[in-house]
């Protein structure tokens, strides 16, 4: 695994830089992961209230509204769906109907076995095109972040990028190409019994990104909920996943 700083190039107003925003061949889309089942935070996390206002989910689609992407909401719950499709048409943070063009609010399909198989499923989906994952359950992830890591993998767009807090990868924070190579080792992996993300991702060649680790609190349970977040950037102003997050290796 090759380390490399973010690169802290100026933001635009929608928070992603000039390198970013020039896409190469393959379309960049972000993809929201919220189908987990929330048992360790005892309720559903998607749809905990956040000091900026709303849910989790609404502010987190705030977020990646701003990168002005195409967004795929994939979860397994009707009510996170429901919810999206709901902030969408009321064109909050966008151009009136813009945001429900936009957006694609998926239903994640039975057998429910966790973000490798919600992943291999996505890329199936989207042949060609380069996926920003996110995660619902990080509350103080913010614009300025989300730009670091484009601005990152726009410099190498056929890599896998990773963000890394400095103490652990975040892998359902990341840029991946689905290509056909990453999509039949994936297969094959799945074929074969494997559903653990972390297994899966140290043996692919990737790219650590380091950021903010105050913006990449992966929320699982509710002792892990910062006590606060009124620090990180607005929604305005700068701005189904588990805990399933391999070390990063030292």
């Amino acid at each position: 695994m090759e380390q490399i700083p973010a690169h802290r190039a100026p933001l635009l107003q929608s928070g992603v830089s000039d390198q970013a925003r020039r896409q190469p061949a393959q379309p960049l889309r972000a993809c929201l992961l919220s189908g987990g089942e929330s048992r360790r935070m005892g309720r559903d996390k998607a749809l905990l209230p956040h000091p900026e206002g709303g849910t989790w989910l609404e502010r987190t689609l705030q977020l990646l509204s701003a990168l002005e992407l195409p967004i795929t909401l994939f979860s397994r719950h009707e009510a996170h769906r429901q919810l999206a499709r709901t902030w969408a048409d009321s064109g909050v943070g966008t151009e009136g109907p813009a945001a429900a063009a936009a957006l694609e609010a998926i239903a994640e399909p039975p057998p429910w076995e966790g973000p490798l198989l919600a992943l291999l499923r996505l890329i199936e989906r989207y042949p060609g095109e380069r996926l920003l994952l996110c995660p619902v359950d990080m509350p103080t992830l913010n614009t300025e972040t989300l730009a670091e890591l484009l601005t990152a993998a726009a410099a190498e767009p056929t890599a896998i990028h990773l963000a890394d807090d400095g103490a652990r990868l975040q892998p359902l924070l990341a840029v991946l190409p689905a290509s056909p190579r990453l999509q039949a080792d994936l297969a094959a992996a799945v074929a074969g019994g494997e559903r653990r993300l972390q297994r899966w991702l140290t043996r692919q060649p990737h790219r650590a990104v380091r950021l903010d680790p105050a913006a990449l609190c992966n929320c699982n349970r509710p002792e892990e909920i910062p006590r606060t977040t009124e620090a990180r950037p607005t929604l305005t102003s700068g701005a189904a996943a588990g805990d399933d997050r391999p070390k990063r290796p030292g």
